[in-house]
């Protein structure tokens, strides 16, 4: 069963209540048991993880790599701005990324720092971002082999390269 993390970060906790007339009214509360549905129907493990603080968000992650977490699903929200150490740590560590947002950041003039380290960008399908974003990550792993196929494969094109 694939691993999956969403971290949500800063005001994301506050969905329903905060600027409902571009995040819409849902509550992250009832996003949370929306995602955790979806894990269920489809047969995934997911965490969710709020948090306003960017280090907090660092700390997660590279706990995320001990705990053999198989696929990260994040909305920056405000980290997407000048978020480079969490750039540097999505650099570093071995989980894919896919980057989500509930607005078409583009048509409001909006980068992300981030993207650039993600196998993908969703955005601008309100709280349905979400749902394709763990969608398109179960599709992305399943398109990887294995970590110890991997590993295996890698072993046996180094025995290879010295014969």
């Amino acid at each position: 069963m694939p691993k999956l993390l969403l971290i949500q970060g800063p005001n994301m906790s506050y969905l329903g209540r905060r600027q409902p007339e571009i995040y819409g009214k849902t509550s992250a509360a009832e996003l949370d048991r929306m995602l955790l549905a979806h894990a269920r129907s489809n047969g995934y493990a997911l965490e969710i993880f709020y948090t306003h603080s960017e280090a907090a968000a660092i700390e997660r992650l590279y706990r995320a790599v001990d705990e053999k977490i198989d696929g990260l699903v994040m909305n920056p929200a405000a980290f997407l701005f000048a978020g480079y150490p969490l750039r540097d740590c999505l650099r570093a560590i071995p989980i894919p990324y896919i980057e989500v947002h509930m607005t078409n950041i583009e048509r409001r003039g909006i980068h992300s720092i981030l993207a650039e380290t993600g196998v993908g960008v969703i955005a601008g399908f309100g709280v349905q971002s979400y749902v394709l974003g763990l969608a398109a990550m179960l599709a992305h792993l399943k398109k990887r082999p294995p970590a110890r196929a991997k590993k295996a494969n890698k072993a046996t094109k180094t025995r290879r390269g010295r014969r």
